[in-house]
């Protein structure tokens, strides 16, 4: 009998903790921007980013304008992970010349290898000191019809995009809560974690992206008592060159078609969203997704 009720208190899962919000917590008010600054500066501060991040996929068209973005609003030091040396190498070499102060670098990272992330954020730790902000933007996408579908198709689109995300996101925070700083968790998802793309059949896709959504809220509720804030973004049809190729005239002319703004997005236009979320701006936005679609999912 004893046995018994020892096996089932061990059953008993732990209780989330939330923060109390006092000024000795981790989720006090920011400190106030100084009052005997210019308008202009001011400014700059609430959007100021600083620190260092770390940006998964940052070798990509929307990776490397982020690293950008993140740079022009004062990250310090920033790593790219990415399985592409040279597409992220060749990020690196245009944005050093304009930031020579910064301290930028390339890990190689398969993000679904749990071990090969761990080491890749510690690695990141001892070059940066910190780590502050996290952009998990690696992923994939294909289109199969869900009878055509293999269970090796599925599985690596979760194994990459959902998988691959927590990975990251909990092995950064680990180190934010050891740090004790806090920081920002930044996770992409879709247009398709909110409705089905079309015309494309890509169910396997919409449903690793809206897994992003369930996974972001979650952390969000579990890590706030560590001072760190987790939200996505979820892009809509982006003109990059995973959209670009000959077969995919008609599918561009469909989704312009099907938007309220005529058009697909641009990368740039997704960094007002990716700075609010990473910056003092967004110091009271946790669990939260921001649509960037021009309005295609209003429909």
């Amino acid at each position: 009998m004893s046995t018994d009720r020892n096996m089932l208190t061990s059953r008993i899962p732990p209780s989330m903790q939330l923060s109390d919000g006092s000024a000795t917590s981790k989720t006090a008010p920011p400190k106030p921007i100084p009052t005997n600054i210019s308008p202009s500066e001011r400014a700059a501060a609430r959007f100021a980013v600083g620190g260092n991040a770390i940006i998964t996929g940052g070798a990509g068209g929307i990776g490397s304008v982020t690293c950008r973005a993140l740079l022009e609003h004062g990250v310090r030091g920033l790593v790219i992970f990415d399985l592409y040396p040279d597409e992220a190498q060749a990020t690196i070499s245009k944005l050093e010349p304009e930031f020579p102060d910064a301290k930028l670098s390339f890990t190689k990272v398969n993000v679904t290898d749990a071990d090969a992330v761990a080491e890749a954020v510690a690695n990141a730790e001892r070059l940066l000191g910190s780590i502050d902000t996290l952009l998990c933007f690696a992923g994939i996408n294909g289109s199969v019809d869900a009878l055509d579908m293999s269970v090796q198709e599925w599985r690596k689109m979760f194994d990459v995009n959902t998988t691959g995300t927590f990975l990251c996101a909990q092995a950064v925070a680990k180190s934010m809560k050891t740090s004790g700083n806090g920081g920002s968790i930044i996770l992409m998802a879709s247009i398709s974690a909110h409705s089905p793309n079309f015309p494309q059949p890509q169910v396997h896709y919409n449903a690793s992206k809206c897994a992003i959504l369930s996974m972001k809220s979650s952390m969000a509720a579990e890590w706030a008592r560590y001072g760190i804030r987790v939200n996505s973004i979820s892009p809509g049809y982006m003109d990059t060159i995973l959209n670009e190729g000959a077969g995919l005239e008609e599918h561009r002319r469909t989704w312009a078609q099907r938007n309220p703004f005529g058009r697909m997005g641009q990368p740039e236009e997704l960094a007002g969203a990716i700075i609010l979320l990473a910056s003092q701006a967004g110091s009271y936005i946790t669990g939260a997704d921001i649509l960037v679609d021009g309005g295609l999912t209003i429909f």
